[in-house]
C-alpha cells in the first residue's frame, strides 16, 4: 500500500516549514523587559550636563535615593553628604537622583550653570538631571508619583524619597533629614541587604 498526500497538504508544508525556520526569533527576554522596569521608573529625563533623555529604567533593580535639590538654599551642603553616601553605597547597588528646581526660587542658574556649581563645588558625581519642577501641577510626573505614592510632596529643597530595589515607594524624608542621618543610612542598608 502506498501513501498518498494530497498535492495541497506537501505545497502547504513545503512553504510552511521553511518560513517558520527562518523567522527571526524574538528574545524571550524582550517583552519582559517592559515588566522588568518598575513603573515608578519608566520616566526620562535630560540630563543635567549635556540635556541628553536618561531612560530611569537604567536604575532598576537599585535602591534609589530620589532628591530635590537647589544651589542656593540652605540645604545647598547636603550635596557633600549625597556624594558620600553615594560614593560610600554605589557599589552595593544604591543610586542617588537629583533633581534641581526653582520651585523654591533658590535655583536659578542653568542647567549647565547647575552642572559646574555641582561638580566644582561638592565634587558631585551621583546622576542629575535638568531643572525641573517637583511639586504641584507642574511637577515632573516622577515627583508627582513619588507625593501620590507618600502622600507627601517636597515642602522645601532636599526633600528625599527611598525606593527599594524592587520599584516600592519605601519612605520620605523632608529636607531636615541629613544624608547623614542614622534612620536614613539604617534604611538604605536594610534596603541594600535585600536583593
Amino acid at each position: 500500500m502506498t501513501l498518498r498526500i494530497p498535492f495541497l497538504v506537501l505545497i502547504t508544508l513545503a512553504f510552511a516549514i521553511p518560513a517558520a525556520a527562518q523567522s527571526p526569533a524574538r528574545p524571550a527576554s524582550a517583552a519582559p523587559a517592559a515588566a522588568a522596569c518598575p513603573a515608578v521608573l519608566r520616566y526620562q529625563f535630560p540630563r543635567l550636563q549635556d540635556e541628553k533623555p536618561q531612560a530611569l529604567c537604567q536604575y532598576a533593580g537599585k535602591v534609589l535615593l530620589v532628591v530635590n535639590t537647589a544651589s542656593y538654599c540652605g540645604f545647598t551642603p547636603q550635596y557633600k553628604g549625597l556624594e558620600a553616601l553615594y560614593a560610600r553605597y554605589r557599589d552595593r547597588g544604591l543610586v542617588v537622583l537629583g533633581f534641581p528646581s526653582n520651585d523654591f526660587a533658590q535655583e536659578k542658574n542653568s542647567n549647565h550653570e547647575i552642572a559646574d556649581f555641582c561638580e566644582n563645588t561638592y565634587g558631585v558625581k551621583f546622576p542629575m538631571f535638568g531643572k525641573s519642577s517637583v511639586r504641584g501641577a507642574d511637577a515632573n510626573p516622577l515627583f508627582k508619583e513619588l507625593a501620590a505614592k507618600t502622600g507627601r510632596q517636597p515642602m522645601w529643597n532636599f526633600h528625599k524619597y527611598l525606593i527599594a530595589r524592587d520599584g516600592a515607594v519605601v519612605a520620605q524624608y523632608s529636607s531636615l533629614t541629613t544624608p547623614e542621618d542614622p534612620e536614613l543610612v539604617g534604611r538604605i542598608e536594610q534596603l541594600l541587604g535585600k536583593p
